[in-house]
């Protein structure tokens, strides 16, 4: 791994003495530096089967696997999931694949593109133009094509939002004033507004959980609280046209609460 970083190191290597002696000494250098810069770099892999097959989880897999009965449950509703790169894979494809299973059309929304300043030398592929980055736990591992924009929406367009978690998702989110704006007139609206894990950050950083009853990631519920919020330990809490939930593995309790209160409306 060490050779490897440092061929990469040498090709980026430009600024050299005009001295073969000088250059190579200045190059040894920089390798040296740029060694204890970098962090070894390695792939992992946490496919959704081994989620799904991990001992425990054996309610959520038989969730996905028992077909859907009722196709057109949903039918007529439209979803927004508002994500953005860093959002925990199975948060958002889970419940997705569910609702539109039941009939519900469903759009992902994501911020605008907005690239990295150049000054952070970080390269960026094609594809981030339109697509937003899956993570599990915090692995990236793939992408997902984005339908709108954040600036693109309205509220009378959505029955439902949903916002997946993810320990990146939400502070990119957190920060647009679309997205912000976008909670804040739902929420007003009294439609569904859905979030799981960390994505309640985003509910505090809009500024509804005043007197709200809901749950989150264990990490953020001091957070949640801190926003007014009442935190309960359990899987999916309702409140109003609040739902949330803690984590990966309430996904499917989470799906479910959600096409529940669609249906009672």
């Amino acid at each position: 791994m060490k050779i490897t970083n440092q061929l990469l190191a040498l090709a980026t290597l430009s600024l050299f003495t005009a001295s073969p002696a000088a250059a190579q000494s200045n190059s040894t250098h920089e390798l040296e530096v740029i060694n204890q810069l970098s962090t070894r770099s390695a792939v992992s892999s946490m496919p959704v089967s081994q989620l799904l097959n991990a001992p425990g989880n054996e309610a959520l897999k038989a969730f996905f696997f028992t077909p859907v009965k009722d196709s057109s449950a949903l039918k007529g509703k439209r979803i927004a999931v508002l994500a953005a790169d860093g959002f925990e894979e199975i948060e958002l494809t889970g419940p997705v694949w569910y609702l539109k299973a039941l009939g519900a059309q469903v759009d992902i929304v994501a911020p605008k593109f907005n690239p990295a300043p150049a000054r952070y030398g970080l390269s960026t592929p094609e594809m981030a133009k339109d697509h937003i980055m899956a993570i599990q736990y915090l692995n990236p591992v793939g992408w997902v094509k984005v339908d709108r924009t954040a600036d693109q929406i309205k509220v009378s367009e959505y029955d439902a939002v949903f916002i997946p978690g993810g320990a990146w998702n939400p502070d990119n989110l957190r920060y647009d004033k679309d997205v912000i704006r976008f909670v804040q007139e739902f929420n007003k609206s009294g439609r569904l507004i859905a979030a799981i894990c960390h994505a309640p950050l985003v509910l505090a950083s809009a500024d509804i959980l005043k007197g709200k009853k809901l749950t989150g990631y264990w990490n953020i519920q001091s957070d949640l609280t801190n926003a007014g919020g009442q935190v309960l330990e359990q899987a999916v809490v309702v409140d109003g046209n609040l739902i949330t939930s803690r984590h990966p593995i309430d996904v499917a309790d989470f799906s479910v609460a959600v096409k529940d209160w669609l249906i009672a409306r």
